[in-house]
């Protein structure tokens, strides 16, 4: 029976590895050659700010889609805000800002609101491939409206789960808390629990195949891991099931990949 449960706990580990900190955490020092980090990141903001984006949502690669659950390649994601920033050698001009929900650091169970460059956001990137979700240009002035308000800040749950049922309070991840915030600003309000009905109703999440045992012990795993939000069927947001939403609605100017050597639809 040991034997059998570190089986289960060593396979959910492999089956959710954005627990890990390339998942949604914060990176101190690039995973990868920081001069190539430095090269993407602004590949990023040249493209976006080429096409005009004063806010994108972009999701980072934070491990290989093969050590994924089907159909999650994007293990973190962010708004990409247009904006007045201070460069390292205190001159100020325009570029982009990253507004994230990070894990924090030694308590996975626990996230964070923070703001960090592109740069910081791919520090965390174990392949370069950025996912990026152009709203709109009405949209982008509804979503600039509300990261700018109280109501951003509102939307946050720190109570951390992988998994997030996103129609369901009681946890958060940081593709939940960009619906949220997208929610909020399509429907021009603040009140979670309506924001959460609104998901409810037309919001569909990335099922998340996981079976009974590894449901039960997923918490031995890690608490980050639990599944009590959850009915019979496990289903997260997600970049991908974000992006099928918005362009469903008819929300999106643009979706599409960006890795080192092209861009191409998603």
């Amino acid at each position: 029976m040991k034997r059998l449960i570190f089986s289960i706990i060593f396979s959910l580990a492999a089956l959710f590895p954005a627990i890990s900190p390339a998942g949604s955490s914060a990176a101190g020092n690039s995973i990868l050659p920081a001069d190539q980090v430095a090269t993407f990141s602004n590949r990023v903001q040249q493209d976006l700010a080429a096409r005009g984006a004063q806010v994108a949502i972009v999701g980072r690669m934070g491990r290989d889609p093969a050590q994924m659950p089907a159909g999650i390649n994007y293990t973190h994601v962010g708004f990409w805000v247009y904006s007045r920033i201070t460069r390292a050698d205190g001159s100020t001009g325009m570029g982009y800002q990253v507004y994230n929900l990070y894990q924090v650091d030694g308590d996975r169970t626990r996230s964070s609101l923070i703001q960090d460059s592109p740069a910081d956001f791919f520090a965390g990137a174990q392949r370069l491939d950025a996912g990026i979700i152009i709203p709109d240009p009405r949209l982008q002035q509804k979503l600039l409206r509300v990261i700018a308000s109280p109501t951003y800040a509102a939307l946050h749950n720190p109570r951390y789960s992988v998994l997030a049922n996103p129609s369901d309070p009681r946890f958060q991840n940081c593709t939940e808390h960009t619906l949220n915030v997208l929610m909020a600003a399509l429907y021009d309000t603040d009140n979670a629990a309506q924001i959460k009905a609104n998901i409810a109703a037309h919001f569909e999440p990335q099922a998340v195949p996981i079976g009974g045992l590894q449901r039960l012990f997923a918490p031995a795993a890690s608490q980050a891991l639990t599944t009590v939000d959850h009915g019979a069927q496990v289903g997260t947001a997600t970049f991908g099931s974000i992006a099928r939403f918005m362009q469903s609605h008819d929300l999106t100017a643009a979706v599409y990949r960006v890795t080192p050597d092209r861009v191409s639809r998603f």
